[in-house]
């Protein structure tokens, strides 16, 4: 890599222009679009938290509906944001060109790169909050401190953009993002706490798991939706922050290596 490639991204408000385009391009495919982030959710969350909650009753002082609710709005802000990261930028740079003509234009790679980050905060928020409105229906939500939650969904976003981007980066094709969500996001959606307290794996797990942003997210979310105040804020939020920080600068540096030759 060049010196130039390595060096700390310099974003302009035109960044925003960037975002702006791709909410422009949404507003057209809105119906699919929210069909496809919505769709399995819902579908989790009223197969297991009616069906299984009435085995299971409570988990960690509130009902399953409501534990699961918690978890699947961080996770749905996760997968978003993720698979916007993946399949529409590498869609965008490689087989629409759009990066192409952007760049013909006087902006650059990054403000390019920030702007895809805050449209994928953004989508994390249009996709998660729909959720949140269904469980206040359904009966899972019923505090005022849910709100306080949807901020979060764009920081979860911005979390996972990152290290996403950085795969389409690499991918040479759609099918190699099999691998990031076969080795990461399945089995964070699985293990992070989503479905069930992480205190009931093994302690080994139990420390791996303590890495993953999800359950960072997780932490900081469910509290909110249960109607309490997370006990422990700062360090969950320094962590959602790094790795944030970390997985735009890395996308960054390795958008520029793919697009600058």
């Amino acid at each position: 890599m060049t010196a130039a490639q390595l060096s700390l991204p310099r974003p302009r408000a035109s960044a925003f222009k960037v975002w702006f385009r791709n909410l422009m391009v949404w507003r057209k495919l809105i119906a699919p679009s929210l069909f496809f982030t919505f769709g399995e959710p819902f579908v989790y969350l009223l197969g297991l938290g009616f069906g299984l909650g009435r085995f299971v009753g409570e988990v960690n002082g509130m009902p399953y509906l409501t534990f699961l609710a918690s978890g699947l709005v961080a996770s749905t802000a996760m997968n978003t944001a993720s698979f916007e990261g993946m399949y529409s930028v590498f869609t965008r740079m490689v087989h629409q060109q759009t990066y192409d003509a952007l760049l013909a234009t006087p902006l650059q790679v990054d403000d390019i790169v920030a702007g895809e980050m805050l449209w994928c905060g953004t989508k994390a928020v249009l996709a998660a909050t729909p959720i949140l409105i269904v469980s206040v229906l359904l009966g899972a939500v019923d505090d005022w401190t849910a709100v306080l939650a949807i901020p979060l969904f764009y920081l979860i976003g911005l979390c996972f953009a990152g290290p996403a981007v950085v795969v389409a980066a690499f991918a040479p094709s759609y099918d190699f993002f099999n691998y990031y969500v076969a080795l990461l996001v399945t089995p964070m959606f699985i293990f992070s706490g989503v479905f069930y307290p992480i205190e009931t794996l093994p302690e080994f797990a139990q420390t791996i798991v303590q890495i993953l942003p999800l359950s960072h997210a997780i932490a900081l979310v469910r509290p909110l939706v249960a109607g309490e105040f997370p006990p422990v804020v700062g360090i969950h939020l320094a962590v959602l922050v790094a790795y944030a920080v970390v997985g735009y600068l890395a996308a960054t540096v390795f958008i520029r290596r793919r697009l600058i030759t």
